[in-house]
């Protein structure tokens, strides 16, 4: 799927009602599927905890707080990008405290054209937060299959005295004989069907 067929969500959290009038004229509604506005951290947090969010943007002040720790707490989910706007004396300061945990800060005011090339970089984040989760998860599940292998192995050896290159070896030409996967193959040992 190319970034042009994909839609993302917004959450922003802001308590200014002229930044969000601007941000919603800002936003291509064809890049973001669904976008909320929060007036302070207390809505922001009860809006993460009813849905995800791939994109959290930050309009600091806020009536109860800077924002900038809110923006780094929320930063914590591993495939959420987080953006906090600081005014330009602030900046410093903040991206010093954001940037160590992922959060991108940028200078208010921001013009139309800073607003894209934010959301643009947005956009290039969460798709590689997504590329990085997709090869967690298949690093995970390679773990998983290694694992359940070598139980079948030990299992094997414990129970037909076969030493270890003849169980792997066993396992493997199971798995080839059953056009199955060797984690699939390993589990229908440990399941008793092959033994």
């Amino acid at each position: 799927m190319g970034l042009e067929e994909r839609a993302y969500s917004m959450l922003v959290i802001s308590g200014a009602d002229k930044f969000n009038r601007a941000l919603e004229g800002f936003v291509p509604g064809a890049l973001l599927s669904h976008i909320r506005f929060a007036g302070s951290i207390s809505e922001g947090r009860r809006a993460l905890n009813e849905r995800e969010f791939d994109f959290v943007l930050v309009n600091s002040p806020l009536p109860d707080g800077a924002g900038v720790g809110f923006a780094i707490d929320v930063s914590e989910a591993p495939e959420r990008v987080v953006v906090l706007m600081v005014k330009g004396e602030l900046h410093g300061s903040a991206y010093r405290k954001a940037a160590p945990h992922g959060v991108f800060t940028l200078q208010k005011p921001l013009s139309r054209s800073g607003m894209d090339q934010a959301l643009r970089w947005m956009v290039s984040a969460r798709e590689k937060l997504r590329g990085v989760g997709k090869k967690s998860l298949s690093l995970e599940e390679k773990m998983a299959e290694i694992r359940l292998v070598n139980r079948a192995k030990w299992l094997l050896i414990e129970s037909c005295g076969m030493d270890e290159p003849r169980a792997h070896r066993y396992i493997e030409k199971l798995a080839m004989d059953r056009g199955v996967a060797k984690g699939q193959a390993a589990q229908r040992i440990l399941d008793g069907e092959f033994m």
